[in-house]
């Protein structure tokens, strides 16, 4: 089964305002002030009373004013025009200003001695700022706001205007211009492909130098709390220094990067039997449009070229989707009276569209519910955006939303299509949903994940147990085949996805970390950009490129400044949270083959780490489900040891790697 695509969020944005509400979730804790001199006993006790009040008055205050903040994020993700983002600038004025007042206030409890275990967390949690730092100057952070509304905008509402095959002109968005570059057909040339790749990337043009303006913004917001920029900011929210973190993604990449040089060195021989080596090199980096996704983050629309056995094993699940919506179409055209006028046929497209989407969002569902989770509420189903509207521009990226903080109502941002790659995505939105209803019982300020890899690694981990023989069950597909070469097929599939994406995973913070730093200048960031795409996934522009360009801008999650390292973690801890659930469920024989789908000892356990959620140190919540304290690759290398032998053996006699590798 395909993993989704990290689009919103992931890639999406589960703590939907770059606002207070994602202030104040924040990640795990890291420095804070220290105080000296120790306070005497009395002072401890007036100190605690004052930290609780301090506490409490933050959890109020977002319980009081998060809905409207998430109000106008969701209208400005949904309605795209002036006036909505007009509000939603404002919205994350108000909240950067009171963030940046408690982060001020929170230095004056020194070092939490004699303090309550959950306000000295609450407090560290403070501490350690917001995924956007806003300076103290008013002017400043209305301007920093703007700029942050602006840039998501602009990548919201971004087009390709071109002449067509047939001399017109026509203006193609995103979900549109994907299709040529997804080329699952294999029939698009690379000549055309490099044309729409280009056509999307040049939409960031306009926000180039608004991204130096907003990194130079929050790097002085990140200084008054205490950082030296932005990026040791972000790397100090995992409970550990932000040199210890970095040398433990270092760690993980060792774990996994002779599997990602091995599938590497497969595509690239296949693409060049394909285009010959003018195009691909035997040896060489490979051109980005033609790995089967606008930015070469993920290559499962490969799959019909590095297929190992023909048509063994075959899950054709978006078949079996879109034939569901035809016959949903179909129903409403035959209940029409009459012949429907252009206008209202595409409104009963429109209307299959919606069954067909809700009907995978009900088929996500279930999975949760048969663990013991609850059902969403019906709010879910009546305020979520499930598809395109028909009437406007709208931020398709996938995302999970918890807009009141009672969890009364949560929602999901998508514009589903009925493929394999969207029912992924679905169920992995609403991991990050039942992450908010599991530890909906927490105070607001520990409402988030363990750390924001677990978040991500949720719904993913969900998505394992889709395996054939579970695609069978739920009726997706006919027959599942397990012979050995099955297993290969399935396997090569999922790491078209899962494993090319872990060097994307872990470059895009690389990227803004040295730019927060400095150690890439403004006038470098396109350079920057694919020295580092080059050095770990081995990937190149597939046209000439300037500094005239703005890449990186083309990737949702720069515009909307949402921290990335999480989906690498992601990528590696769903594996680690799949063997640890299937222990759990009683499960014996190879983890690839692992469904937990209606097992209660293992939806038992995954609650209880859910319930948890940003109360303890995220090592804590590891060690209860998985029974370690550290992050770890294993289970992925094990996961995948069929595919291994089988790429090795592939590979032999070949020369696998590039020059510059990271």
């Amino acid at each position: 089964m395909r993993t989704p695509r990290i689009r919103e969020s992931s890639m999406l944005k589960f703590q939907m305002l770059p606002l207070a509400a994602a202030a104040l979730l924040l990640a795990a804790c890291g420095k804070g002030e220290t105080n000296t001199a120790p306070a005497p006993e009395v002072q401890k006790a007036v100190s605690a009373a004052d930290a609780d009040r301090f506490v409490l008055g933050i959890n109020e205050w977002r319980t009081t004013n998060g809905p409207r903040f998430a109000a106008a994020a969701w209208l400005a993700s949904t309605y795209i025009n002036d006036d909505s983002q007009l509000l939603s600038a404002k919205a994350t004025e108000e909240s950067l200003e009171y963030v940046t007042k408690k982060i001020d206030e929170a230095k004056g409890f020194g070092d939490l001695a004699g303090l309550t275990p959950a306000s000295a967390r609450a407090i560290t949690l403070l501490r350690l700022g917001p995924t956007m730092p806003a300076p103290n100057d008013a002017a400043k952070r209305e301007e920093l706001a703007k700029i942050a509304a602006g840039m998501e905008a602009n990548y919201g509402s971004g087009k390709w205007c071109h002449d067509n095959a047939a001399g017109q002109q026509e203006c193609l968005r995103l979900q549109e211009i994907e299709k040529i570059i997804n080329n699952v057909d294999l029939k698009n040339t690379p000549a055309q492909m490099a044309e729409a790749w280009a056509g999307w990337h040049a939409t960031a043009k306009p926000i180039r130098k608004d991204y130096q303006r907003f990194a130079t913004l929050m790097n002085e917001g990140a200084s008054q709390i205490g950082y030296a920029n932005t990026g040791e900011l972000w790397r100090g929210g995992y409970d550990m220094s932000p040199a210890d973190f970095d040398k433990d993604v270092e760690r993980l990449w060792g774990q996994v990067k002779p599997l990602y040089e091995q599938l590497h060195c497969a595509v690239r021989t296949k693409l060049n039997e394909k285009y010959g080596d003018a195009v691909v090199p035997k040896d060489g980096l490979i051109p980005a449009q033609l790995l089967g996704n606008m930015w070469a983050q993920q290559w499962g629309n490969l799959y019909p070229l590095m297929e190992p056995y023909q048509g063994v094993g075959t899950l054709d699940v978006s078949a079996s989707l879109k034939k569901m919506r035809d016959a949903e179409f179909d129903k409403l055209k035959a209940g029409f009276k009459g012949k429907p006028s252009d206008v209202e046929m595409a409104e009963l497209e429109h209307q299959a569209d919606i069954a067909i989407a809700t009907k995978m969002t009900r088929i996500a569902e279930d999975f949760y519910t048969s663990l013991g989770m609850p059902k969403l509420p019906e709010t879910f189903w009546t305020k979520s955006l499930l598809v395109q509207p028909r009437d406007r521009d709208v931020v398709c990226h996938a995302s999970a939303w918890d807009l009141d903080l009672a969890h009364d109502d949560v929602r999901i941002k998508m514009c589903i299509e009925p493929t394999e790659e969207m029912l992924t995505t679905v169920h992995h939105e609403l991991g990050h949903i039942y992450y908010y209803l599991n530890y909906k019982d927490q105070p607001p300020m520990f409402q988030s994940g363990a750390h924001d890899g677990f978040h991500e690694a949720i719904g993913d981990t969900i998505t394992l147990s889709l395996t054939p023989k579970h695609l069978q069950t739920i009726g997706l597909i006919a027959d599942a085949k397990t012979d050995e070469r099955a297993v290969i097929n399935n396997q090569m599939k999922i790491a078209l996805d899962k494993i090319t994406f872990l060097p994307w995973g872990k470059l895009v913070d690389q990227w803004r970390w040295k730019v927060f730093s400095g150690e890439i200048p403004a006038e470098s960031y396109n350079a920057g950009w694919w020295k580092l795409r080059e050095a770990y996934q081995g990937v190149a522009p597939p046209l000439p490129r300037s500094e005239d360009d703005f890449d990186p801008g083309a990737k949702y999650h720069i515009p909307g400044n949402t921290p990335y390292t999480r989906y690498f973690l992601a990528f590696i801890l769903q594996f680690q949270f799949q063997k640890a659930l299937c222990d759990a469920s009683g499960f014996k024989g190879p983890l690839y083959e692992c469904d937990i789908y209606g097992n209660p000892e293992a939806g038992a356990r995954f609650m209880a780490m859910l319930s948890q959620g940003q109360s303890q140190a995220w090592q804590d919540t590891l060690e209860k489900l998985t029974g370690t304290r550290q992050m770890d690759a294993s289970a992925i290398v094990e996961y995948f040891s069929p595919l291994m032998k089988y790429l090795q053996e592939q590979n032999q006699g070949k020369s696998c790697g590039w020059e510059g590798e990271a």
